[in-house]
């Protein structure tokens, strides 16, 4: 039983590495993208500077020159706070950015952890804690879900339960006649195998129910789960 949680362990280590690479890698991309763009960005005051530079050089002394200049200057102004207001858009366009990169690594990352861990549940089978039957009122308490089943059902569950916990393994013509009391020559193998699609149709999932009850090729039908788990009431 160590085995699994040493898996999960290691798995979620390696996917908090993994997310920190790549948020490290995102920022590191941004910040660079973000200086270039800042450092080629031109000055504001550039126009301006020009524009005076313009009033020192030349002898202007009319009145249409004057005026001349106070509309460029003027226009250095809207120019300077136009750049202003470009800075602050590209700022909180890459503050998007680097929120939806991050949020697109984690996901990622949350996928694959997922698909590995189904992966393991699918390899291993369900980890089961505990599994009471409880006979008299034809319920199931898996961990810590309780299922109702039919007396059939139950009857199935319960011949499979005393076989785990034996460390038995049977086939399909032994769980029939042990339920219905008849000699094993006397019954039919697809008797039983029809018992045990019933006994999973009546815990639901299939997927989970396929985990839960294992067929193995040519030696039977085995619950796999720890026999330390189960208890019969």
């Amino acid at each position: 039983m160590q085995a699994p949680s040493s898996s999960v362990t290691e798995t979620r280590a390696a996917s908090a590495r993994i997310v920190g690479f790549g948020i490290a890698a995102i920022v590191v991309i941004l910040l660079a993208a973000a200086v270039f763009l800042f450092a080629t960005l031109p000055d504001g005051n550039a126009f301006n500077a020009r524009v005076e530079r313009l009033f020192v050089e030349q002898d202007l002394t009319t009145q249409a020159e004057i005026g001349l200049l106070e509309v460029l200057a003027q226009s250095g102004t809207a120019f300077s706070e136009v750049l202003v207001s470009y800075r602050m858009v590209i700022f909180v366009l890459l503050v998007f950015a680097t929120a939806l990169l991050i949020a697109c690594v984690v996901l990622l990352v949350a996928v694959v952890t997922l698909n590995r861990r189904m992966g393991e549940i699918e390899r291993s089978g369900i980890q089961v804690t505990s599994l009471v039957l409880a006979r008299a009122e034809n319920a199931v308490m898996l961990n810590d879900i309780e299922l109702k089943l039919t007396d059939a059902a139950m009857e199935t569950l319960s011949v499979l339960a005393e076989a785990r916990i034996d460390g038995d393994m049977l086939t399909g013509a032994q769980i029939e006649a042990m339920i219905s009391g008849k000699a094993e020559a006397d019954c039919d193998e697809a008797a039983g195998a029809t018992r045990i699609k019933r006994l999973r149709d009546a815990l639901g999932n299939q997927i989970v129910t396929h985990l839960l009850i294992r067929n193995i090729t040519r030696q039977g039908y085995v619950l796999a789960l720890d026999p330390k788990v189960i208890r019969m009431v």
